[in-house]
């Protein structure tokens, strides 16, 4: 993860995305808003009511989740962790008393087995070397509790909107996209089971009255971004 790329964006990365996306007809909030909606969504109607407790957002950067987080599920308790400091600073600054802030070296993430109940990444992962992904899997296996739930979100590289934009990206300089195919096995090879892949975002904001259709087109492979999701045994 490279800590010295998101330090020299973290003051100008929300104005930064908004222009990277502007061709979506979307705004950043809409982009984190629907991330932790669809998480709400999943755990609430797919896995039984399950109703998380602890948290953490894994590469949190400024915390644009956050208040998302608090919409969707107040009483939870928030870790936002990263390998970025300065990213961690303006999080604090935006959103203190929300949630825990908490840096890492990118390699163990610092807290005991079995700790939250639910671990999210938002499009982290094509910033971690892919050989570095085992090994960070695992590490979220071990923090999970029994029954826990890992959810990680991306961007699809069989999009070629969404490569052009991570092309195009300032902190997307060092990007390597990886498949939701991968990525599932990538999970189970880890040792989650009930690893499921959904692909989104088939519409852009100019017809958003057609998304309600998306639901239907979740096994498609052409989504401009997909999420995996699994249980630990």
């Amino acid at each position: 993860m490279h800590k010295a790329e998101f330090d020299k964006f973290a003051e100008e990365y929300q104005t930064l995305h908004q222009k990277n996306i502007r061709l979506s007809g979307e705004s950043t909030e809409f982009f984190a808003e629907y991330k932790i909606k669809d998480v709400f969504e999943l755990l609430t109607t797919r896995v039984a009511s399950y109703k998380p407790q602890q948290i953490l957002d894994f590469g949190a950067g400024v915390g644009t989740s956050i208040p998302h987080f608090m919409k969707f599920f107040p009483e939870v308790s928030l870790t936002c962790l990263d390998v970025s400091e300065k990213s961690l600073d303006v999080g604090r600054s935006h959103f203190s008393g929300l949630a825990n802030f908490q840096s890492f070296d990118g390699k163990c993430i610092p807290y005991p087995d079995n700790t939250f109940d639910l671990v999210f990444a938002a499009c982290v992962f094509h910033h971690i070397p892919h050989a570095a992904h085992s090994g960070l899997l695992r590490e979220w296996l071990r923090i999970i509790k029994p029954g826990g739930t890992a959810i990680i979100f991306e961007h699809n590289p069989l999009n070629p909107l969404t490569v052009n934009a991570v092309n195009t990206c300032p902190f997307d300089e060092n990007a390597e996209l990886i498949r939701g195919s991968l990525l599932r096995k990538e999970l189970q090879r880890a040792g989650f089971q009930s690893v499921g892949l959904r692909y989104r975002l088939f519409v852009p904001g100019a017809l958003r009255a057609l998304r309600p259709l998306e639901r239907w087109l979740h096994w498609c492979p052409v989504g401009a971004q997909y999420f995996v999701h699994a249980t630990k045994p």
